[in-house]
């Protein structure tokens, strides 16, 4: 990876200074509960005792994949594109969710197969048409991981330079519940059965082809093993921009957002190279996807809710942010005993 990042750790000094801060406020102690640790975390993220979101905004990274020809999804992979301009339209789930809490929603071209029209909310980054089957080649070369991660890297820095200190990442690709579990399987050893989830709808009989097709790309790449190499053999252009995307983020000290299977992936990338940039990311839900729980588990991190979502999209996100306005709010305006002149 020719991109290198410096995340830095909270500062230890803050933790005391900002849990009494908590503990003052006119409650029992610990009686909002995960509320409580989203102030803690957030005001640890941002380095200060009276935090603020500015201008939240959601990237949705979408890409093809080759594998999808070999029927691991429900969908064909004309959907990607489609649902793109479903989002660019204000149609789609994210779109609505986007627009109730006046999050700014931005469509990545990752590596979508087919050129997209011009539009204000689309960026086009694309690396590649899709890319290559994973089944009997590497998904895409070092050289092509290496540009999505920069891409995506630089793509929060332009969010960040207009003002944004809270992101979320979305992602669109049909067949990329595939690439999902094989960066699990291989970088968390977690047996391949317990990574293969139904995506978008399988049947139990596309269960196991799709199980059994995931299989057969294992044995055919043989014992590959660092993040970076795991990436590019079987992930996506959506998913490499994810991972450079997670790691600027908290390299800037931004307040991250993951959703569901898929983005905690990418984040599982992320992770493996720097491990600090967990500090940094607020977990929105638990995807009913098969292995999410487990990868949560991995990270040793709960998420805020669990409503057997399973859309992706940046859905989560959009669903779990009044969370993190609340935990602000709380913080900064919620009166303390000493103010309210009430006895604890």
């Amino acid at each position: 990876m020719s991109i290198t990042f410096t995340i830095a750790p909270h500062s230890p000094n803050l933790v005391g200074a900002l849990q009494t801060k908590i503990d003052q406020k006119t409650k029992p102690l610990g009686s909002l509960g995960q509320l409580e640790d989203l102030a803690l975390q957030i005001g640890l993220c941002q380095n200060s005792l009276t935090p603020e979101i500015n201008k939240p905004s959601i990237l949705i990274f979408a890409g093809d994949h080759g594998i999808a020809e070999s029927g691991v999804s429900a969908y064909p992979q004309s959907v990607t594109a489609q649902m793109v301009a479903n989002f660019l339209q204000g149609g789609a789930a994210i779109s609505v969710f986007a627009r109730q809490h006046q999050i700014e929603l931005l469509i990545v071209d990752a590596g979508v197969k087919t050129d997209l029209a011009n539009h204000p909310k689309l960026i086009k980054a694309k690396i590649g048409h899709g890319t290559q089957s994973f089944l009997t080649q590497p998904a895409m070369t070092a050289e092509e991981c290496d540009k999505a991660i920069i891409t995506g890297a630089r793509l929060v820095s332009d969010r960040h330079q207009q003002g944004c200190n809270c992101i979320g990442f979305g992602e669109m690709g049909i067949g990329n519940t595939s690439s999902a579990a094989l960066l699990m399987h291989k970088l968390t050893h977690t047996p391949l059965a317990d990574c293969v989830g139904r995506g978008t709808g399988l049947d139990d009989a596309q269960l196991l082809a799709k199980l059994a097709i995931l299989q057969q790309a294992i044995a055919h790449h043989g014992d590959i093993q660092t993040p970076l190499a795991v990436l590019a053999t079987f992930g996506g252009f959506e998913i490499a921009m994810m991972v450079g995307a997670y790691l600027q983020a908290a390299e800037l000290g931004m307040l991250i957002m993951v959703d569901g299977f898929i983005a905690s992936s990418a984040l599982l990338v992320a992770y493996r190279l720097y491990p600090q940039v967990l500090d940094y990311c607020i977990f929105s839900h638990v995807s009913h996807e098969l292995g999410h729980k487990t990868l949560l588990a991995y990270f040793n991190r709960n998420a805020l809710l669990n409503l057997d979502l399973r859309l992706g999209e940046g859905s989560g996100i959009a669903l779990a942010f009044p969370l993190l306005q609340s935990a602000v709010l709380f913080l900064n305006d919620m009166a303390s005993f000493e103010e309210a002149g009430v006895d604890h």
